[in-house]
């Protein structure tokens, strides 16, 4: 098995847990392909007093089947036919009851596909935890999900017997920029800090993604084999991907195809209006689809009505639909196509999403971390009277509680990048602008993210400060 990169916060967590003097309920939560599994199996060396695994899209008596299958193997002993969640939470006790280990570890792994319709799989989880566990000091019931939003309502909020039950909650994020280059710098790939980046706009730092690269290929040959190759190992993971979290999918993906068209993102209202969805229904398949890391909320700076914005932002979602989702023909397509003009304006909006993904090395690079801060976005309409006047937008505004706000300009450049008399023309206008409409004197000041930094000139002389990919590759601790 491959060695386990960065995690380790979560690698404290669970290692307190197992020392831990009292029982432990611990949930494992975050995006599908983000490595869950593989940080238990590394962690526990594969070594448990007992392991379950959901099977996708089984009913309730095909799942006790499996159940009562992997409760004989562990056990060493004929189980009875299950009939149902009741009886098998009280085999398990039995056995539990005979084992010797000073504590016992419980992993029961893609739990939100054990909970089929119409199962009383909660409510016994429950029953088994308040009438077994909680009299006990010696388990570690680890649960692990995808579905973030069915471990949230399920688990973490439930009113019932699990209610204050949870001991620790741990969240699974992607892979920082960081911990690609080290995953990748492991398994033989020489790739630069760039090639990395690039890489990132269209993987998104997951794991398994990463994974299935080669390093004897290019990344964009790395691409059209996982992509668009007919058969390859990712060409048909949109549809898995969300097929695999969501009942009713479709609408989902509804959703998610017409985030896909505006980068900024769109209010509640535009999505319904789109889509047809509304009110309460809408509202939790946004909520669902936020809580598995596939877009992003946010309220705009300075907006007096908090009008939430919603917006894409899982990377793989955002390539395939932009390219691969109506070119399944080509299977070079990128090596066809990845010189395009369009491919470079593309990469300008990932590295502004890359950015946005990597606040915290922003703030640390910025000598920021220690200061209470505020992320949002910022746009200016002008009025329609005033034809004359030009609209104004800055994707990342950094608001520090000392009073200093950071107008984030993110640029993609293969080297220094140079700031044209007309550009700074439209930055320091854009600065007014901003001022003008907060009511501000003094304050905002203008911060450059790019990969080199800057062409020193005349016109940098109006910058506050650079960042550089060193920064968004820092190793840093939250």
């Amino acid at each position: 098995m491959e060695n386990l990169i960065g995690r380790i916060h979560e690698l404290g967590e669970l290692k307190e847990s197992l020392e831990s003097k009292r029982s432990e309920f611990v949930i494992l939560y975050g995006r599908r392909r983000v490595g869950k599994t593989f940080l238990v199996r590394k962690f526990f060396n594969d070594q448990y007093t007992f392991h379950f695994v959901g099977a996708h899209g089984k009913k309730t008596k095909h799942q006790l089947k499996y159940f009562q299958e992997a409760l004989q193997r562990y056990s060493n002993n004929n189980i009875p036919t299950l009939k149902n969640w009741h009886e098998a939470f009280l085999q398990l006790e039995h056995y539990l009851e005979t084992c010797k280990e000073q504590r016992k570890v419980l992993f029961f792994d893609e739990m939100p596909w054990i909970d089929a319709q119409k199962s009383d799989f909660v409510e016994e989880l429950e029953y088994f935890w308040a009438s077994w566990v909680q009299n006990r000091d010696d388990i570690v019931f680890i649960a692990c999900g995808s579905a973030t939003t069915w471990m949230k309502e399920k688990l973490e909020d439930n009113q019932g017997g699990l209610h204050n039950r949870i001991t620790r909650r741990i969240y699974l994020r992607p892979f920082y920029l960081s911990e690609c280059r080290s995953y990748l710098k492991a398994n033989g790939f020489d790739w630069d800090e760039y090639m990395i980046m690039q890489s990132y706009m269209i993987f998104g730092g997951v794991p398994y993604y990463l994974s299935l690269l080669k390093n004897n290929l290019s990344l964009v040959e790395n691409v059209d084999s996982l992509i668009f190759r007919i058969g390859g190992n990712l060409s048909d993971e949109f549809n898995e991907l969300y097929n695999a979290l969501f009942k009713k999918a479709d609408r989902y993906i509804k959703i998610v195809k017409f985030l896909a068209t505006k980068r900024e993102g769109f209010t509640k209202t535009e999505i319904a209006n789109s889509t047809g969805f509304s009110g309460g229904g809408l509202t939790k398949m946004l909520d669902n689809l936020e809580r598995c890391d596939f877009i992003i909320s946010y309220v705009q700076f300075g907006n007096k009505t908090k009008q939430t914005i919603y917006r894409l932002c899982d990377f793989f979602t955002l390539f395939y639909l932009r390219y691969a989702n109506n070119n399944s023909k080509d299977e070079h397509y990128w090596q066809h196509h990845f010189q395009d003009r369009s491919v470079s304006s593309w990469e300008g909006f990932s590295f502004e999403e890359l950015c946005l993904r990597h606040l915290p090395h922003i703030k640390h690079g910025l000598g920021i971390s220690g200061i209470a801060t505020e992320a949002s976005s910022w746009r200016y309409l002008p009025q329609q009277k005033n034809k004359t006047e030009r609209g104004a937008q800055v994707d990342l505004v950094i608001s520090r509680a000392d009073k200093i706000i950071h107008l984030c300009e993110m640029k993609f450049s293969s080297t220094y990048y140079a700031i044209s008399k007309d550009y700074a023309e439209r930055l320091t206008q854009r600065r007014l602008q901003f001022m003008e409409a907060n009511r501000l004197s003094r304050g905002a000041v203008i911060t450059f993210i790019t990969p080199y930094g800057l062409q020193q000139g005349i016109n940098t002389s109006l910058v506050h400060s650079s960042l550089t990919s060193s920064h968004l590759f820092a190793e840093i601790l939250e």
